[in-house]
C-alpha cells in the first residue's frame, strides 16, 4: 500500500549482503506470508511523523490510488484492507501513526481494536508497546480495562500485547497484584499460534519457526514480565511465582531471564 515509498528507503545492506539480510530476518521471524523490506525503525519513525501531518499517496490492492491528507486517513486506509496486504514495515508505520494522532483515549482504543488483532509478529507488538508513551499520560483505569479482552484471548499476539503493556505502563505497587493475577489466569495451551516448533538451530533463516513450547511468545512474554518486577518488587515477585499455577517452562524462562539481566543476576529468583 505505501511500498512504494519504503522500498527507496531499503537499507542498502540488507539488499546487498546476505548474511545481514539473514540476521535481520532471524532477528525479527516474521511469518512466511508477512514480506520484510529491511528497513531501520528509526527511518520508519521519521516517514511516520511525516505522514502523520502530510499524509501521503497510498495504493490500495485493486490498484487505485488514494490520496490520504493525513495519518489519520491512511490508517483508515490500512483498517479497510485485508491484512495479508501488508509487509511488516507497513504494520510499523500504522502503530506509528496511531501513537502520533491527536485524540481522545476512548479514539485510542478504537483504533487498537483494528490494529491488535492484525499482529503476528513479536517485533511489531513490543516495538509498537515501547512507543506508546500516550498510555502513560492516560487513565490507567479505562486502559487497565481495556486491556483484559487481550488477556483473555485465544491469539498468542493479542495476549503478548497486553502482558507488554502490562510490564511497560503497569509495573508498580498499585497494578502489581492485577498484573500478577491476569498472568496466572492465562490459558496457554488454549492460546492458538502461527509459528511453528523445529528443533535444533537452522543453518538458513526459517521464517515463521521458534525452538519453544508454543505459544512461544506468550511464555516469553511472561517470563520477561516477571524478571522485570524481580529488579523493581523481589519479594512480591517471589511470593507470586511460589504460588503461581504458570507451566514450569514458564518458569525456566522467567529464572533464565532473571539470571541473564545484570539487573537481577544476584538476585535469588524463587
Amino acid at each position: 500500500m505505501i511500498t512504494h515509498i519504503l522500498e527507496p528507503m531499503v537499507c542498502e545492506r540488507f539488499s546487498n549482503e546476505e548474511r545481514y539480510r539473514e540476521g535481520h530476518l532471524r532477528v525479527i521471524n516474521a511469518l512466511p506470508n508477512r514480506k520484510v523490506l529491511g528497513l531501520h525503525i528509526p527511518d520508519l519513525k521519521r516517514l511516520a511523523k511525516q505522514i502523520a501531518t502530510q499524509g501521503c499517496v497510498v495504493r490500495m490492492p485493486n490498484g487505485t490510488e488514494k490520496r490520504c491528507t493525513d495519518g489519520r486517513g491512511v490508517i483508515q486506509a490500512f483498517e479497510i484492507v485485508s491484512n495479508g496486504c501488508l509487509c511488516y514495515e507497513e504494520t510499523l508505520i500504522w502503530g506509528f501513526l496511531i501513537n502520533l494522532q491527536k485524540c481522545t483515549l476512548q479514539e485510542r482504543l478504537l483504533y487498537l481494536e483494528r490494529y491488535v488483532p492484525v499482529l503476528d509478529n513479536w517485533a511489531v507488538c513490543d516495538t509498537y508497546c515501547a512507543n506508546a508513551k500516550w498510555m502513560q499520560r492516560a487513565d490507567k483505569d479505562v486502559l487497565w480495562l481495556s486491556l483484559q479482552r487481550w488477556f483473555n484471548s485465544q491469539r498468542e499476539f493479542e495476549v503478548r500485547f497486553a502482558v507488554i503493556v502490562a510490564m511497560t505502563y503497569f509495573l508498580d505497587e498499585e497494578y502489581l497484584a492485577k498484573v500478577f493475577e491476569c498472568l496466572n489466569n492465562i490459558h496457554f495451551n488454549s492460546i492458538k499460534s502461527a509459528y511453528t516448533t523445529e528443533k535444533g538451530k537452522p543453518k538458513h533463516v526459517q521464517q515463521g519457526t521458534v525452538h519453544g513450547v508454543e505459544p512461544y511468545y506468550v511464555r516469553m512474554s511472561v517470563a520477561w514480565l516477571l524478571a522485570t518486577a524481580l529488579a523493581k518488587f523481589p519479594n512480591q515477585t517471589r511470593a507470586f511465582v511460589r504460588g503461581a499455577t504458570l507451566p514450569a517452562d514458564v518458569i525456566k524462562l522467567y529464572i533464565r531471564k532473571a539470571r541473564e539481566s545484570f539487573r537481577t543476576k544476584e538476585v535469588n529468583a524463587l
